[in-house]
């Protein structure tokens, strides 16, 4: 991985985020349709699902990954749009290559959103709204910007005035605005781990900092130790010029749903021979990979099975399966299958700091 060398603590980082980004390129090229609810994805089978969709069509309550059959039946006047990512991969260059003109370090994390730095004797609110404008005129869509002094707050800050806004959490007011801020908006905290939580009376930042260190960590191990930081504001990441890949897997939804553990087992072969193929295009080589299992279930609720000691063989993967299928007696929609290089380090912490 690649440091940009420049980058300084007192850096103040900007997360940029493109609003409905696939949307907002249909819309920009067909203006009619940016009144009416839309949807992007694929409506061949029941079996599509919501890719993005804009904002009318998220007051019907429609989401992304949302079955495209349940969307419809929330907006039976839902437009569907096939997705044209060789168009989406243009605008995206396009509007990194905008950011890269005003940051001395820009960490590209997806196709529509970004990390990029300005330097602490530079007004970055200037520079972000700048930033809006320039997109906005140049490429017709819009953006929304967060601006803090680490990656959580300015992704968390990104998110606060959607679409087209802009949101700064200065160091002044960082500790105020953590003491309200729900965990749910800590990446990292899903709903299993948010009920956890709420059993401890822990729904805010402010609840989780009257926790220690040790006791976070007594209880939920490395989470612990992540919601830790991230309620007091702490995240060392840098902003990164490459970011170097952690995972490759794949995935398959099925026309119909498998009934029992013996089909499932049937249809892992092929996956893992994709999964393979995936692996080596991808040049994925590190070997300390820890593998780990995904399944949707037939009422949609998903899990995860993962083991860290585990080998990325096809017998890994099969017993993987089997404890992921032990979770819940439903028929399964969809299997995935990968594996993530093993992260030693979430930010070096004592047990003992308090």
């Amino acid at each position: 991985m690649q440091l940009n060398h420049t980058q300084k603590a007192s850096d103040t980082i900007l997360h940029v985020d493109c609003d409905c980004f696939y949307a907002a390129v249909e819309m920009r090229d067909q203006p009619a349709l940016a009144d009416i609810p839309i949807a992007i994805g694929v409506e061949k089978d029941r079996r599509g699902i919501v890719t993005t969709c804009n904002y009318p069509a998220r007051q019907f309550g429609i989401k992304s990954a949302m079955p495209m059959a349940h969307a419809r039946s929330l907006c039976p006047q839902l437009t569907v749009i096939p997705p044209q990512m060789a168009l989406y991969r243009q605008v995206s260059a396009q509007v990194m290559a905008i950011l890269r003109g005003y940051s001395h370090a820009l960490e590209v994390v997806s196709i529509d959103e970004a990390y990029l730095t300005v330097a602490p004797e530079l007004d970055a609110n200037t520079i972000a709204q700048t930033i809006r404008l320039h997109i906005q005129q140049q490429l017709g869509i819009t953006v929304s910007i967060g601006i803090a002094r680490c990656k959580f707050l300015a992704k968390v800050a990104s998110d606060w005035h959607k679409p087209n806004g802009l949101f700064e959490i200065t160091p002044e007011q960082q500790d105020d605005f953590l003491q309200c801020l729900p965990v749910r908006r800590i990446s990292g905290v899903g709903p299993a781990f948010q009920q956890q939580l709420k059993r401890l009376d822990i729904t805010t930042c402010g609840d989780a900092q009257r926790w220690s260190l040790t006791e976070l960590v007594g209880r939920f191990g490395r989470a612990g130790a992540m919601l830790y930081q991230r309620c007091r504001g702490l995240d060392s990441r840098p902003v990164v010029e490459y970011r170097a890949r952690k995972s490759v897997s794949v995935e398959r939804t099925f026309a119909e749903d498998l009934n029992n553990e013996s089909i499932c087992l049937n249809a892992l072969p092929k996956l893992y021979q994709a999964w393979q193929e995936r692996v080596q295009r991808a040049n994925f080589t590190d070997q300390r990979l820890a593998p780990f299992v995904k399944i949707k279930f037939k009422d949609f609720s998903q899990t995860t099975v993962s083991d860290h000691t585990q080998s990325t063989s096809l017998e890994s993967f099969s017993q993987l399966l089997r404890q992921a299928l032990e979770r819940k007696d439903l028929a399964v929609r969809l299997i995935g299958i990968g594996a993530k290089k093993r992260d030693e380090s979430i930010d070096q912490l004592s047990l003992f700091d308090d």
